[in-house]
């Protein structure tokens, strides 16, 4: 990755410190796993300090996971294709109400946003040709790496500009009701037996692992006298599929999808003995949270989006780009290629190259090797 601007970046640290913001900006217009991952930048500019407002800008619908976020005074939802009404609407909201802003994304409209909101503005950026007249809007920016740095450790690179402590902690919130609302929920005798979370469908089928695995470790994980319960959207298709898979499962299994906010779930994860789930925004969250984790990698780039183990240090990537591996609370299984395996991971949606086509990496991954996995953790982190 390619140095920053040291000169700009003394400049805006000298900045900061003679007048320390009062009011703040985040913006981070992407997915909803995205938001979850830019809440160690939130943390950082928090304890650098503590008594400023600050905000976050996200796109409606990714903001579950700062619902209840200690670090957040208000938050800002725009729609994914805002009208021109909508954009005049929010850039009047924006305009220059910030004494610093900070896009953790190098697009047009994030760092658009900063410039409209900030009388210091930050962010990454790729300096390549035709990129490079973001620069002029920007007060400092660090080079944006998509394929050697992790995304947490990518957002942290902006504390460098800001001249303060970068903190690796993915902060996974919810609220009191949350918890009490999850218990209404839950059948009275799983409050005293222990549970496994599967999290069977991903948002895109490239990532999706297959239902004869997911029934081969429903029933392993009943043979050791743990419950099972899947999680899941309100999303009809994503209903559709769970309650598919849960049909060849264990009796006992219970399926939770569409049932359950976003805090909720992170309730039921934070209380379960084992997760697994593929390359998708809740496994993150249960990595965050400490739980034991097997996570189900095919095409994806396991440098930049593995989930993020508790307490992991910010000062290197957690996993290498090939192989099985286990970091901290987090067992990340990678899938089978064609052949020698040398295709994984191919950094492809699917084999087809559309996000609707399957992996054969992930296809082709067996129920023992995920097994293994979670036998590993479970005997490393034994119950309480």
């Amino acid at each position: 990755m390619g140095a920053i601007d040291s000169i700009a970046a003394q400049a805006v640290a000298e900045d900061l410190r003679k007048t320390p913001p009062q009011r703040i900006l985040v913006v981070m217009t992407r997915r909803l796993g995205d938001v979850l991952l830019v809440t160690p930048l939130i943390r950082s500019i928090k304890q650098a300090w503590p008594g400023a407002d600050l905000d976050v800008l996200v796109i409606a619908g990714t903001e579950g996971f700062l619902l209840g976020n200690p670090d957040v005074s208000q938050l800002i939802t725009v729609p994914q294709r805002p009208g021109w009404r909508r954009h005049l609407s929010l850039v009047a909201r924006l305009l220059r109400r910030y004494d610093l802003a900070v896009a953790a994304l190098p697009s047009d409209r994030a760092v658009l946003y900063a410039w409209l909101a900030g009388r210091v503005r930050i962010a990454p950026l790729n300096p390549v040709k035709g990129q490079r007249w973001k620069q002029r809007l920007l007060s400092a920016w660090v080079p944006f790496d998509n394929l050697a740095t992790h995304t947490v450790r990518m957002n942290l690179q902006l504390t460098e500009l800001l001249g303060i402590t970068p903190v690796g902690k993915v902060v996974v919130s919810w609220q009191a009701d949350d918890a009490a609302s999850l218990l209404r929920k839950l059948p009275v005798e799983w409050l005293a037996m222990p549970y496994a979370v599967l999290h069977v469908y991903p948002k895109f089928t490239y990532k999706m692992w297959h239902a004869a695995g997911w029934s081969a470790v429903a029933q392993w994980l009943a043979g050791l006298g743990m419950r099972v319960v899947l999680t899941g959207s309100s999303a009809p298709d994503e209903m559709a599929y769970v309650a598919d898979v849960c049909r060849q499962l264990p009796a006992s299994a219970l399926n939770m999808a569409g049932q359950l906010s976003l805090a909720e779930n992170a309730c039921l994860v934070r209380r379960a003995r084992l997760y697994i789930g593929p390359d998708t925004a809740l496994t993150h969250m249960a990595a965050a949270l400490g739980v034991p984790t097997v996570a189900l990698y095919g095409p994806s780039n396991p440098v930049k989006w593995s989930p993020w183990p508790k307490d992991f240090a910010p000062d290197a990537n957690p996993f290498r780009l090939h192989g099985t591996q286990q970091v901290g609370n987090v067992m990340l299984v990678q899938g089978a290629g064609r052949g020698d395996g040398s295709c994984v991971p191919c950094f492809e949606e699917g084999c087809e190259r559309d996000v609707g086509s399957f992996s054969d990496c992930l296809q082709h991954l067996t129920p023992q090797k995920v097994i293994a996995a979670a036998q590993t953790l479970l005997e490393a982190s034994p119950p309480p």
